[in-house]
């Protein structure tokens, strides 16, 4: 699949996969399912889960690295920086041949627009915060992330997925 449908199909997914509300349950029950997720596929994986300025949800699972950490941080502020997905600012940056390096003037140090970051919306509020994966390749990142709003909102993820590379 290219790089301009995956980045209609995650356009589609930001605006479908709406929370009707992010408090401190909300976040724990997304990060534990998340979680879950990994342990039982044995990903090595950091999980955040943060309205903006105010984690929520943290864990680092089994064979991740202080690396994991930088990554989450650096994926998190490019959500909250855009208020889009971070593969979605990736996407769009390699379609441009750009960078938010160049263009912006952000500082690689933190900013990631690699996949893995995604908005977190409330309904009738907008985004107020992100859930973010790190420790696969980005692209199954930001998918764990999309299945796992899809699971707890009861959307079909068959419907939202990206399609197979």
């Amino acid at each position: 699949m290219g790089l301009q449908e995956d980045l209609e199909r995650i356009t589609l997914q930001e605006r479908e996969l709406l929370l009707p509300r992010l408090d401190e349950e909300m976040a724990w029950q997304l990060g534990m399912r998340l979680r879950t997720m990994a342990v039982e596929r044995s990903l090595a994986v950091v999980i955040d889960v943060r309205r903006f300025g105010q984690p929520l949800f943290y864990t680092a699972l089994e064979g991740t690295t202080p690396d994991n950490v930088e990554w989450v941080r650096r994926k998190s502020n490019v959500v909250a920086r855009f208020l889009r997905s971070s593969y979605a600012i990736g996407l769009k940056d390699k379609l441009k041949n750009d960078s938010i390096y160049e263009s912006q003037g952000l500082a690689l140090s933190d900013y990631a627009t690699h996949g893995g970051s995604f908005p977190l919306t409330v309904a009738g509020s907008g985004i107020v915060g992100s859930a973010t994966v790190s420790g696969l390749p980005q692209r199954r990142d930001h998918e764990l992330v999309v299945e796992a709003l899809c699971a707890m909102l009861g959307k079909d993820y068959a419907m939202l997925r990206l399609n197979p590379e």
